[in-house]
């Protein structure tokens, strides 16, 4: 575990894993390590070390149970696979870095070999979390995302999200079929760079969270199945081939440590787990929240979120502190653009009052019967949920990269439509979460990618082009034919972020456009620092109203609010149909941001205008800013 900040040793920190290579002995002494490999599929097995004095085949003692030891003189360098009964030699599955990609050797690494700075680092309440998600690849790796963290600093997020960083196949992937769980890819840089990264983060203020993925394994480099076949449930099935069997304990301990690694060893403040309905095990999943908060050091925040078709309400009632909430991306996209193929028909009834739902009770499918779901329940009831207790978000990895052509939403809908949902976005008590380079208005796609060769790469490749045949757009071959090929590298340099603008010549369009984005991104941000974020421990809603059209339909038009922390209340109005929309009353308070400009102008005349978006807050408002800046200015001293 992790040391405590008085431990002389407080600089480094280590996860001590039962398994895989792990460093003996004390500081100065001869370097040793213990191999320890699960194998019971196999009755003979030796760790072959590639290279250092230690180099050839040593004999693995079993231990039982498929265990199999063994310590030899060799250190952190050293370079080793795991042969099995004299055949195939295979890496080790909890190798902490692999140098040579996902078929190579693993490294010996030395997890105290860093000297973290920034050791009274312990993170932010969960209520103080602005998200803003990542792929470090298509950033340029670990040293060049840590020179973009001041940036983000000043554009207003309290946190990086990382997509996952697991040792995949090739130098290009989005993450998702990784295979070594306790390797970051070698491709964005070495172990240390990453927790230089980690550190740099925290001593700008920034919590960095790491998107994990614990229900399946990528298709290329993962050996599991030639040695440990009890890995996983023959006869249960997912999408990627065998349910991982998590009711063994082998299986549900390898898991569990990664989680209490990415914490203790690379200080990561909170974890994002993907798609936890293909696991489909709330009993482990708690176990695993335990597990984790009883190995994190006293007084550290830490934050799991999950990612889950499912909407259980109940893992978020004590166990996991926020859900991706789905539903209100969906039923925003379908608002602002009119798409309703795919999972956006489960959205397109009413769309503005599944809203009002999501805004007032979190999830818009609480129970109900979903179209995506063959008109089975889905979800369970959440109105009892913190508004916190829900991460949104009009843009990610999935939403953006799994569109054909992985358009931005800015390319779907008006930029003042957009601007007005970004506003609902960044001032309701749900946790906002943005998507790299979207606070600069980006039009730059975000698509699949892959480094495959051979006939991997063309079943991917022609496999995602099948995925479209059921959209009407698609519906003839020659158009998907155009669908970009996920191992090309272009497709990969295509989804790359351009450097951030610096500044914009009056002549320069595209710069100056991309200074005006930042700046609606860095304002709205700054309100919700100031005068939102402070209040919203214990904030409440006290419902949403569909606005009424000339015709007395539903307009795609609302006013939401709810009770803050202090007992003082937040109002939001949001219009997203193309005309104005009458109001009954108009909420009280100050206005504490609007769009378009001068919105509050014809608010005072009992008209919402079109694509517009105007919040108001009761109380105070002075106080808060004060107390605001006075905290920024502590945590400054105290990074510092």
């Amino acid at each position: 575990m992790s040391e405590s900040p008085i431990d002389p040793y407080a600089h480094h920190h280590a996860h001590c894993l039962p398994f895989g290579a792990q460093l003996l002995g004390a500081a100065g002494a001869k370097p040793r390590t213990r191999f320890r490999f699960w194998v019971p599929s196999c009755k003979n097995v030796k760790v072959e070390i590639e290279n250092g004095p230690a180099q050839g085949s040593h004999k693995m003692t079993p231990a039982g149970n498929g265990w199999f030891e063994a310590t030899v003189e060799s250190g952190a360098g050293t370079l080793y696979r795991f042969r099995l009964d004299d055949e195939h030699a295979v890496p080790d599955p909890a190798s902490r870095f692999q140098p040579q990609d996902v078929h190579g050797p693993s490294e010996v690494i030395d997890p105290r070999a860093y000297r973290w700075e920034h050791t009274g680092w312990h993170g932010y309440p969960w209520e103080e979390t602005v998200l803003y998600e990542l792929h470090v690849g298509a950033m340029g790796g670990y040293a060049a995302v840590q020179k973009r963290l001041p940036e983000l600093v000043t554009l207003g997020v309290t946190a990086i999200e990382l997509m996952p960083l697991n040792d995949f196949s090739g130098t290009r992937n989005w993450g998702y079929d990784g295979v070594l769980p306790f390797a970051p890819d070698s491709s964005y840089g070495r172990p240390d760079e990453l927790k230089a990264l980690v550190d740099a983060a925290h001593g700008l203020g920034l919590m960095v969270f790491l998107d994990v993925v614990y229900n399946h394994f990528g298709p290329d480099g993962n050996y599991l199945h030639e040695y440990a076949r009890k890995f996983f449930r023959e006869g249960t099935h997912t999408p990627w081939g065998p349910a991982i069997d998590f009711e063994r304990s082998e299986v549900s301990d390898f898991f569990t440590d990664n989680a209490a690694y990415w914490i203790n060893e690379y200080r990561i403040d909170g974890l994002r787990f993907d798609a936890v309905h293909a696991i489909d095990n709330h009993p482990w999943l708690r176990e695993l929240s335990d597990h984790i908060r009883a190995k994190t050091q006293h007084g550290r925040h830490v934050h799991l979120v999950l990612e889950n078709e499912h909407n259980s309400a109940s893992l978020l009632e004590a166990h996991f502190d926020a859900q991706w909430n789905d539903d209100a991306h969906n039923t925003l996209h379908v608002l602002l653009t009119g798409e309703t193929e795919g999972y956006y028909h489960a959205y397109e009834d009413q769309p503005i009052r599944r809203l009002a739902r999501v805004l007032s009770e979190g999830f818009a499918y609480q129970g109900d019967p979903s179209p995506l779901h063959d008109g089975a329940p889905r979800g369970e009831p959440s109105g009892h949920l913190s508004p916190t207790s829900f991460v949104m978000f009009l843009q990610n990895h999935d939403q953006v990269g799994n569109r054909a052509f992985g358009e931005r939403l800015r390319q779907l809908t008006s930029d003042d439509a957009l601007r007005a949902a970004t506003g609902l976005l960044l001032l309701s008590p749900q946790i906002p979460l943005l998507f790299m380079d979207e606070e600069y208005g980006s039009t730059q796609p975000f698509l699949f990618f892959t480094d495959y060769t051979g006939d991997l790469a063309d079943t991917v490749r022609e496999g995602r082009r099948r995925e479209f045949a059921k959209f009407s757009s698609f519906s003839d071959e020659k158009r998907r034919a155009q669908i970009p090929d996920p191992n090309d590298v272009k497709t990969f340099a295509a989804s790359s972020p351009p450097e951030p603008t610096r500044s914009a010549n009056a002549q320069d369009a595209d710069a100056k456009d991309r200074l005006d984005w930042l700046h609606f991104y860095r304002s709205a941000l700054a309100v919700r620092a100031r005068l939102v974020t402070p209040r919203l421990k214990h904030s409440k809603p006290l419902g949403t109203t569909v606005l009424a059209d000339d015709n007395g339909g539903d307009a795609n038009a609302l006013i939401a609010r709810w009770r803050l922390g202090d007992g003082e209340t937040l109002s939001i109005a949001l219009n997203l149909s193309k005309d104005n929309v009458k109001l009954a009353e108009i909420p009280a308070g100050k206005v504490i941001f609007e769009t378009p400009p001068r919105a509050r102008e014809k608010v005072s005349e009992n008209v919402l205008p079109a694509n517009a978006f105007v919040a108001w807050v009761t109380g105070d408002v002075g106080r808060y800013a004060t107390d605001h800046n006075a905290r920024v200015a502590g945590q400054q001293e105290r990074n510092a």
